[in-house]
């Protein structure tokens, strides 16, 4: 994923007006040959706060995991309620938009014109919902959902003597894909609606920063630009950069496994370290490179990767049943959505709990990035195709990627459940990060294959860390976008050594822990979003009413 360091175009007529001007509190100058523009309050909150989170976790490794781990466990066991209604009015919220008035609404005003055609713009909604997860969880997801989480309220397909119940199949590999794409869905992607159209809208149709705060500024006025303000963005901040560190933590849990699988160097905490500092470098010479020479060159490398890997499992594997795994799971999708979707009356803890919130407070830590990016490339539509559009196609592209990898691995681990990895790596001995080797595994060419997967998952790495910084710059240099360099590199710098911390802290566990614990307070700010979303709707159409008048 990729953000233009282009100036964003010139506003609409706004009915927001402010003498802010972009920058006005920010301290500029230079150290010896480093430059810098950095806001006085939120750059060094932010850099100080996290400096003092990384030193603290170091030296007291033990308590740090410890409170972790009481962290995951307030959040998905005494939260988990919260968490799931939050993202469920998100999609309400969404599907209103759509419908009433406000879909009429265009971002950049009535005279604005989509910058991009439909298949440019559907091509970067794609890049923006294109992570490591989509190699990490493509196969453990459906396999653990549907013989493990699930199971709980319909038949196993390995019964309690380990037999395989060939007639619980077909209902648990559906339930299985159907609980993977929830996760991957549209819930998610309200989510980024809600980020992106703020964004927008303060940006283009009010003359506002490229700032969250500035979303606040109906409810906050003058005084968005002062702490209250600096609070929301230190807030974003460090939803950003929790966010990205377990993306990377996840990374570098996989690139490890894949190369004890391919090459079988030894799978430890002290292999993922080497990694993400390797991977950190080469981001920050990516990051000094610039957009074009840089990760804008990574990303297109990466499509181009993607498209072959998922074309080889296509078309390698069984191919009627990877694609039947895509319509399978989206059918059933569809028809257990609202009981997958309910807070309460479940019996499913292991599912609801350890998996949906998770997945739901690190979509909310990923907002501010994915968000700002959505908004960057989506002047000029109008409310309705924004959010239609935002919410069906990056979910359709993850549903057939998903729906594929996981379709071909559940049958390989029916076919054969003795001789299959994937029973081992998911079910029996849990290796969630060499789940992806194990359905390779079963395919030609396994070790080709697997290298290109670990590739992948380096690259993803080095694209994420790279955008990230320029998200967490942007918003850390008072909405400037032409910030120095050397302020990426150092954003880039921290989210590799918080991805570090938190994997000497506790693994997954703390790594769960830092989006969670970032995504409490954030989800509070894009819940305040969405009612001055509406007022800043209802004063376009009420400019609208005025002009045909």
């Amino acid at each position: 994923m990729t953000l233009s360091s282009d100036s964003t175009s010139p506003p609409a007529p706004s009915d927001m007006q402010t003498d802010y001007v972009v920058g006005q509190d920010n301290i500029s100058g230079r150290l010896g040959p480093i430059g810098f523009d950095i806001h006085n309050r939120v750059f060094v909150v932010s850099a100080l706060a996290s400096v003092i989170f990384i030193v603290l976790t170091l030296l007291f490794p033990e308590r740090a995991g410890s409170l972790f781990q009481s962290i995951v466990s307030f959040s998905t066991g005494t939260l988990d309620w919260y968490f799931m209604i939050v993202v469920d009015f998100f999609i309400l919220f969404c599907l209103a938009l759509i419908v009433l008035p406000y879909g009429s609404v265009r971002l950049g005003g009535p005279d604005a014109r989509p910058e991009h055609s439909y298949l440019s713009w559907f091509a970067m909604l794609f890049t923006a919902g294109i992570g490591i997860g989509l190699l990490f969880f493509s196969v453990l997801e459906p396999v653990y959902h549907a013989n493990v989480s699930l199971p709980l309220s319909i038949p196993s397909p390995f019964g309690s003597e380990g037999e395989l119940n060939a007639e619980a199949i077909p209902q648990a590999t559906a339930l299985g894909l159907a609980g993977t794409f929830l996760h991957w869905g549209i819930h998610g992607w309200a989510v980024y609606v809600v980020m992106a159209l703020a964004l927008s809208l303060f940006t283009y149709n009010k003359g506002l920063p490229f700032s969250i705060r500035s979303a606040f500024f109906p409810i906050l006025g003058e005084r968005v630009w002062g702490w209250w303000g600096h609070v929301i963005d230190i807030l974003a901040v460090f939803s950003t950069l929790f966010g990205l560190a377990t993306a990377l933590g996840l990374g570098a849990q996989q690139a490890n496994a894949g190369m004890n699988f391919v090459f079988g160097l030894e799978i430890s905490t002290t292999f993922q370290v080497i990694v993400i500092v390797l991977v950190t470098a080469v981001a920050l010479v990516s990051v000094w490179r610039g957009l074009e020479g840089g990760v804008k060159k990574l990303s297109e490398i990466n499509m181009i990767l993607a498209v072959l890997f998922f074309f080889f499992v296509l078309f390698a594997g069984p191919t009627l049943v990877g694609l039947s795994g895509f319509w399978t799971g989206l059918s059933t999708y569809f028809t257990d959505f609202i009981p997958l979707s309910a807070p309460f009356g479940r019996d499913d803890d292991a599912y609801r709990q350890a998996w949906s919130v998770f997945y739901w407070a690190w979509w909310v830590s990923w907002a501010p990035f994915v968000g700002m990016f959505i908004a960057r490339v989506s002047r000029g539509r109008t409310v309705r195709e924004f959010v239609i559009c935002v919410l069906v196609i990056p979910s359709l592209f993850i549903f057939i990627w998903m729906g594929v990898f996981g379709g071909i691995a559940l049958d390989q681990l029916y076919a054969d459940p003795a001789g299959s990895l994937i029973k081992d790596y998911v079910i029996d001995n849990y290796s969630p990060e060499l789940s992806l080797f194990g359905m390779l595994n079963g395919l030609p060419l396994t070790g080709l294959m697997s290298t290109l997967g670990i590739t992948l998952a380096l690259i993803f790495f080095v694209t994420s860390s790279d955008s990230g910084s320029l998200v967490i710059d942007t918003i850390t240099a008072g909405g400037k976008i032409d910030a120095p360099r050397p302020q990426r590199m150092f954003w880039a710098t921290v989210e590799g050594l918080i991805a570090i911390v938190l994997l000497l802290g506790g693994g997954l566990s703390a790594l769960q822990a830092g989006v969670t614990a970032t995504a409490i307070p954030f989800s509070i700010v894009m819940l305040l979003m969405c009612y001055t979303i509406i007022k800043a709707l209802n004063g376009e159409l009420g400019q609208l009413r005025r002009k045909s008048a």
